[in-house]
């Protein structure tokens, strides 16, 4: 087992011959198709999305800059539709949101899941369909409770007894009935591919089912003016490669939703799994296609129905990051490049980007994986182990923690990261008062501007001073 060091994990035994799934390719210009977007093409070193090569898009937008390609996330987002056909699909507005997104979303037919009064602003600048978005959250302002009861939102995610009461307040104040789920823990963690099955109700979401206080949340639904009670929303967790921790999570929500129909004389229409299915970052990922994952589900709540003498309900489902995740990438302009002498007479090849932290947290917040490739001439260079890090004032900065990359990679090169869709921008931040990238959207060799990069007006407008 790795042993944790006081001082991080990059300077943990083994942290400089790099992880142990990470092997060096025989050819560090080709591209690892399942990490990509389906239209990502790489010729004589040069990368291209949607038909536009990436030297000429970066002499166009600028760097860094996240890359969209429309026609993937349509791809990925019908996939779902089509093979939970039987379900509604919520797509996570959290992973990253945009009125482009959301009218990309309503064409494909999919729901969208919004967590706050800005994506639900989101949305409704979109003119995205109301009774397709379900709000979750859990600490909703009335300001926020008030907009979706106006907006008619399809449903709300109660996560509180105090919830309950405040929605209730609100419909009373407005006269108006809305749709709630009730979010329920079931005791069951998803972590990859770790399925622990205790001592996970010690979080911030939901009403326990063990406690009890699952049932009491739906006693007090039924029972509150203006309320319409829908169904059981469980999830499980994110980054999900297969359906295992579902068949545990499934059997103890649908015993919940049958005392339900038992106990308190109701038979909830509905009941929302929860998703998070994972993507490829690295090549040690493996995701599930979205139409095996579906067969999958539906026999486990099919079977676990049966035995349990209830109907089916209608079924949501959350794929989480699938959707986006794949369809962005970030590419990057170098800087500069630095080797270190360490101890023992091992070297580290630093590969300084235009961007880092402020674009892509999640690196050094969840010390996530990812991958990089040169995106702007080929190389006949052997590879090279190398760290890809930002610009930013800190040592944590870091954007890939290891990739073989050419070994004559230099200051001028573009380098693009993969699976950059989900929680990057929506993450971005202005530390060291960095102007967030744009979104570029592109589609047969076309370019457009999907959100404009930051300028330094943007970045002072808030600050008010002390004239």
């Amino acid at each position: 087992m790795p042993t944790a060091h006081p001082s991080g994990w990059a300077h943990a035994d083994g942290a400089l011959r790099g992880p142990h799934w990470l092997r060096e390719p025989s050819d560090p210009d080709a591209l690892v198709p399942l990490l990509w977007s389906r239209t990502a093409t790489k010729a004589d070193g040069v990368l291209s999305v949607g038909g536009v090569p990436l030297p000429e898009l970066v002499r166009e937008h600028g760097s860094p800059a996240y890359v969209l390609d429309e026609a993937d996330f349509r791809g990925r987002a019908a996939a779902f539709r089509d093979a939970f056909s039987d379900y509604e699909v919520y797509y996570a507005g959290k992973a990253f949101l945009c009125t482009t997104v959301a009218r990309w979303l309503a064409e494909e037919g999919l729901s969208l899941d919004v967590c706050s009064g800005g994506e639900l602003a989101v949305a409704e600048r979109a003119g995205f369909p109301m009774e397709r978005i379900g709000f979750h959250g859990n600490n909703k302002t009335v300001g926020e409770l008030e907009r979706a009861v106006e907006l008619g939102v399809g449903r709300v995610i109660v996560d509180s007894f105090h919830e309950i009461e405040r929605l209730a307040s609100v419909t009373t104040e407005l006269g108006r009935t809305i749709g709630v789920m009730v979010r329920v823990t079931a005791g069951v963690e998803a972590h990859t591919h770790e399925y622990i099955a205790t001592a996970h109700e010690d979080q911030k979401f939901g009403f326990s089912i063990a406690s009890g206080d699952a049932l009491e949340a739906v006693r007090r639904v039924r029972d509150a003016p203006g309320l319409s009670l829908l169904g059981l929303h469980s999830h499980i967790g994110s980054q999900i490669f297969d359906t295992s921790g579902f068949e545990v999570a499934a059997r103890r929500v649908l015993a919940l939703h049958a005392r339900v129909v038992e106990e308190v004389g109701v038979e909830m229409p509905e009941m929302d799994l929860g998703g998070g299915f994972g993507i490829a970052y690295t090549t040690q990922d493996d995701p599930s296609d979205p139409a095996q994952l579906a067969t999958e589900i539906s026999k486990i709540v099919e079977h676990e129905c049966r035995g349990l003498g209830i109907a089916v309900p209608r079924l949501s489902i959350e794929p989480g990051r699938a959707i986006v995740g794949p369809s962005m990438c970030t590419v990057y302009e170098v800087g500069t490049v630095k080797e270190v002498a360490l101890d023992g007479g091992a070297r580290r090849t630093y590969v300084s980007v235009d961007g880092g932290m402020s674009d892509n947290i999640r690196t050094a917040l969840y010390d996530a994986d990812y991958s990089a490739t040169i995106a702007s001439r080929p190389s006949g260079a052997p590879p090279a182990l190398s760290r890809v890090v930002g610009k930013h004032c800190e040592a944590g900065d870091i954007v890939v923690k290891d990739e073989f990359l050419p070994g004559d990679v230099r200051p001028g090169d573009l380098v693009a990261v993969p699976g950059t869709g989900a929680y990057c921008r929506s993450m971005a931040s202005n530390y060291n008062h960095a102007l967030r990238p744009p979104v570029i959207g592109v589609r047969d060799g076309k370019t457009f501007t999907v959100l404009r990069r930051e300028t330094v007006a943007d970045l002072l407008a808030t600050d008010v001073g002390n004239s």
